[in-house]
């Protein structure tokens, strides 16, 4: 059974930086790529980044583009994303995604709060 867990969110000042991590279990992590999304209050979930299984190809959401980074170390099955220049209107619940067969799986989620 494929598990994904969050970690690393919290309350920061807008301009501050956060790092969230992803460890995967129960699949070979180098074989998936994953992504991240998120879901601000009142609003749908929607697509942050995502990186290849090799990490050579990255893609992000025009929002976040300049200011935040995905990452994987495959030796650790850990997805990482770097947050950077933190506004409040990167306050959401953050995802962290993959697909097996077709199928997304995903975290429980964990919470950023950026205070103005």
């Amino acid at each position: 059974q494929v598990q994904l867990v969050e970690s690393g969110g919290g309350l920061v000042q807008a301009g501050g930086s956060l790092r969230l991590s992803c460890a995967m279990s129960g699949r070979t992590f180098s074989n998936c790529t994953m992504g991240w999304f998120r879901r601000a209050p009142g609003k749908e979930r929607e697509f942050v980044a995502a990186i290849s299984w090799s990490g050579g190809y990255t893609s992000y959401a025009d929002s976040v583009k300049g200011r935040f980074t995905i990452s994987r170390d495959n030796a650790k099955s850990t997805v990482y994303l770097q947050m950077n220049s933190l506004t409040p209107e990167d306050t959401a619940v953050y995802y962290c995604m993959t697909a097996v067969a077709g199928t997304p799986i995903w975290g429980q989620g964990t919470q950023v709060t950026v205070s103005s």
